[in-house]
């Protein structure tokens, strides 16, 4: 029997994940989400809107007394429903997280060698010497010298000890890479160098990525799809590249607007933007939560939640403005206010 038609179910599927903070603040809400092999998922959005929330959640790295619910399919495993050996296994051998500021995430009194090292020696049950022979062919591949290896994380400059951090992830060859904000304390020439090797390394090795940040345009660029969350839930979704430039979503729209074009004389001398902050996860306005800060909000949007729904081809967002087939007429905030 051929085997050529049998489909491939996806590398990370999350199901209706919600996730609650002791005290009851509810970070994530009903995100789902899936990754392919060798696909790259972006989720962007402001500083308090869930993402590294979410990240989190994937290996169940939250703080005990967090109530987590919903499904996170790992290759087809529950990663919630694990025992905690399990859990030890999946994580850098399944899947691994490369976190932002490396510098706090390193050990300073350690070379770095030795750091790389470590989940090689416990989980694939290397010798040492086999150990070492790993991480130097794992620097040599993100781009360092195999020589670094003895060097302290005080004695590389950010953009290295951010390569480091990605040699560690690739250390057990996991399938998944998390990255939570890779680049965000790096210079723009640094970060695109990161974000190209994250790529190389992706395509290479045929990794599924999701990748955290608030730069829709670095999103856009990087990966393949671009999932935008607010307030905890996933509003819009789709093709990486049609989400940036032409969000459905109001608050997608917004995120876009922000970031000037270069030759764009427009969004260089009237950038857009949104007042205020995200709610507090704790203290969820009723109806659609984005419709305190919308600036095309209908009165219903105040009583309505709204679900995803279909936007396009491949495109899904959540609100009452977007209809099918029309998701491109989403009115500017400036025409909005001009209308009687």
């Amino acid at each position: 029997m051929s085997t050529t038609n049998i489909h491939r179910p996806p590398l990370l599927d999350v199901r209706d994940l919600t996730v609650t903070y002791a005290g009851g603040a509810r970070a994530v809400r009903g995100v789902n989400l899936t990754v392919d092999a060798g696909q790259k998922l972006g989720i962007a959005g402001e500083s308090g809107c869930g993402k590294s929330t979410l990240a989190l959640a994937l290996l169940r790295l939250l703080p005990a007394g967090t109530k987590v619910t919903g499904e996170i399919l790992l290759n087809g495993e529950d990663v919630l429903a694990m025992k905690w050996g399990q859990v030890r296994a999946v994580r850098w051998a399944g899947a691994s997280i490369v976190f932002q500021g490396a510098m706090h995430s390193l050990n300073a009194v350690h070379r770095i060698g030795d750091q790389i090292a470590e989940p090689i020696l416990l989980h694939r049950k290397a010798t040492r010497a086999g150990a070492a022979k790993k991480v130097g062919e794992l620097l040599e591949q993100v781009g360092l010298p195999a020589a670094r290896a003895a060097a302290y994380p005080h004695e590389l400059s950010g953009g290295q000890r951010q390569r480091v951090m990605i040699a560690m992830a690739l250390a057990c060859d996991p399938g998944l890479i998390v990255a939570d904000e890779p680049t965000t304390a790096l210079d723009v020439m640094i970060q695109a160098q990161i974000l190209r090797l994250i790529e190389q390394l992706v395509s290479e090795q045929d990794l599924g990525l999701v990748m955290i940040s608030h730069d829709l345009a670095v999103l856009s660029d990087t990966c393949d799809r671009l999932a935008v969350m607010y307030a905890g839930r996933v509003v819009e979704e789709g093709p990486a590249s049609e989400v940036y430039e032409n969000a459905h979503h109001p608050y997608g729209k917004a995120l876009s607007g922000a970031f000037p074009r270069i030759g764009d004389p427009a969004s260089r001398f009237a950038p857009r933007g949104l007042p205020g902050d995200p709610p507090d996860p704790a203290a969820l306005p009723g109806g659609c939560t984005f419709h305190p800060r919308c600036p095309v909000a209908l009165d219903s949007c105040a009583t309505e939640d709204q679900e995803l729904r279909v936007a396009g081809p491949e495109r899904r967002a959540a609100c009452v403005l977007v209809e099918p087939g029309a998701a491109a007429a989403l009115p500017d905030a400036e025409e909005a206010r001009s209308t009687p």
